[in-house]
């Protein structure tokens, strides 16, 4: 291969991004690096500090003491706070509904883009978020969008995590993505939206193998 090569992954919440992200990165021993489980992080590290997201001098200073780091364990990757360990706590509902809020403030999404095209710039990797194919890579080698039915989606995120919140009903899960996407769709800062480039992928009815195939055959031409 005469240069790394960059899988970027785009799309709307619970599509499925990270778990195409993560197989096609370990079928073809690239590094997965999860953008959302970094903006996750950081509104876990904000929730947590009782961080004022009006408020530009806490966020600066916040920033200032996040360190996030990825590692992989049991085939599967893994994210650090501050060498804490939060791959489960990430996924709580609080977070969730905090952090499409928190990943549109301009100082947050600055400091994480460093972050990730950092890891870019020398290993072959697959990377999913909202803006990878526009802002974080705008050169990526493959870009893929997906998406999916909105009930579909909701049914998918509502059968994770209802083991780790049994209170939580379908309809909290469908509303909470529905707000997420609206924020995610109309922010101001790096807003999801489909690159030129990119193609698109709805996995409303495939399977998760079915998916893996689809992406394999727009990577495996570069990966030769």
């Amino acid at each position: 291969m005469n240069k790394n090569i960059v899988v970027a992954i785009d799309g709307y919440s619970s599509c499925g991004k990270s778990t195409l992200a993560k197989a096609l990165a370990k079928k073809l021993h690239f590094i997965y690096v999860d953008s959302g489980a970094m903006y996750r992080a950081v509104a876990l590290y904000f929730l947590r500090n009782n961080i004022d997201v009006h408020n530009h001098e806490q966020i600066v200073e916040a920033l200032k003491n996040i360190h996030l780091n990825f590692h992989s364990r049991d085939y599967q990757t893994h994210i650090t706070l501050n060498d804490e360990e939060v791959s489960d706590e990430i996924r709580l509902m609080p977070v969730s509904d905090k952090v499409s809020e928190i990943a549109a403030i301009h100082e947050v999404r600055k400091e994480m883009v460093k972050q990730q095209q950092r890891m870019g710039h020398s290993k072959n990797i697959v990377m999913d978020g909202r803006d990878i194919g526009t802002t974080v890579f705008p050169n990526a080698t493959v870009k893929i969008f997906m998406t999916a039915d909105p009930k579909v989606r909701a049914e998918r995120r509502y059968k994770e995590i209802v083991g780790k919140n049994p209170e939580i009903t379908l309809e909290d899960v469908f509303e909470n993505l529905a707000h997420r996407d609206y924020q995610d769709t109309t922010r101001e800062e790096s807003p999801l939206v489909r690159a030129d480039d990119a193609i698109i992928l709805d996995n409303t009815e495939l399977t998760p193998a079915e998916q893996l195939e689809f992406a394999l055959d727009k990577v495996r031409p570069f990966a030769l």
